[in-house]
Formats: structure tokens, sequence, C-alpha cells
């Protein structure tokens, strides 16, 4: 099989303090942050919908996901965009506030270790923490994230 067959895109996903990566193939677009509609009663982590393309989508912080203090949006801050495919949300599409353009990458096997699956609280959208040279990113639960905010009532 050759090498190329066993890459897979990738987008380092920068937060306040970690990083994400997820496949490329999962994210549809990075947007810059507006100015986000609150949803009444929502979870803090559900920072609100923001207009892409004309229909409303739900953003939220992946910090304040796992517990933390979710960060201050400046200038840099930005939106990607993930398909949702597990039918959970009529919006068909989430976001995730980043604190900057995500990095593409390409990793194989031999640059990606399993790191750990836990230190994060059990309910947070972590699958595991991996190695990849110098970088230890997160990656997330993104069905967990649908659930989560399925569970918002944001069915747009």
């Amino acid at each position: 099989m050759s090498t190329e067959a066993e890459e897979l895109y990738s987008l380092l996903v920068p937060l306040s303090d970690d990083r994400l990566i997820v496949p490329r193939a999962c994210v549809a677009e990075v947007v810059r942050f507006s100015n986000a509609e609150k949803v009444e009663g929502a979870h803090e982590w559900m920072l609100g919908t923001v207009n892409w393309n004309g229909r409303p989508l739900p953003v939220i912080s992946f910090e304040g996901a796992l517990g933390k203090e979710v960060p201050v949006t400046t200038g840099r801050s930005r939106v990607v965009v993930f398909y949702a495919n597990t039918g959970q949300l009529k919006t068909g599409h989430f976001g995730i506030l980043t604190q900057g353009f995500p990095q593409l990458v390409r990793v194989n096997r031999d640059v990606l270790k399993l790191e750990s699956k836990e230190g994060w609280p059990a309910e947070a959208p972590v699958l595991c923490r991996v190695r990849m040279i110098n970088e230890f990113p997160l990656i997330p639960n993104l069905e967990q994230v649908e659930a989560m905010l399925a569970t918002e009532s944001l069915q747009a």
C-alpha cells in the first residue's frame, strides 16, 4: 500500500491553551467569528448562533465544554464549521470557536501515537489526547458535541 494512502489530511485547531486535531474532511469551512445570538437558558459553553450562509449556525466553546473558562473572543477568533453527521441537528452543521486559523497537517501512524485517555471531565467531548511529534492535541468526540447541542434545543 502506498504511503500516500496511509496519510490523513488533518487540521490542528488552536484553542486558548490546547489544540484539537480533526480530519480535514469533517470541516466545511473556517469563518471569522461574529457576534453570536445567545440561546436563553443554554449552558455557558454554548456561545449561541451566528449567521452562516444565511442560516443559523450553533457555535460552542470547546474550552467551556471541558469545564474551563470560556475564552474572550478577539480579532483572531474564528469558527471552524463542522459537518453534523448524526442527524441530531437540523442545522446540518455546527461550529467550534478557535483562537486563530487551523493549521493543515498530514498525519500517519508513524507520527501519531496515543498519549492519554483521561485528564478531563467524564462528560467532556474528548476521545483521547495524542502525541504528534512535539504536539499533544486532543481528538474531540464530534458525535458527543452534536448530542450536547441537540440537548440545548438548537433545532433551528
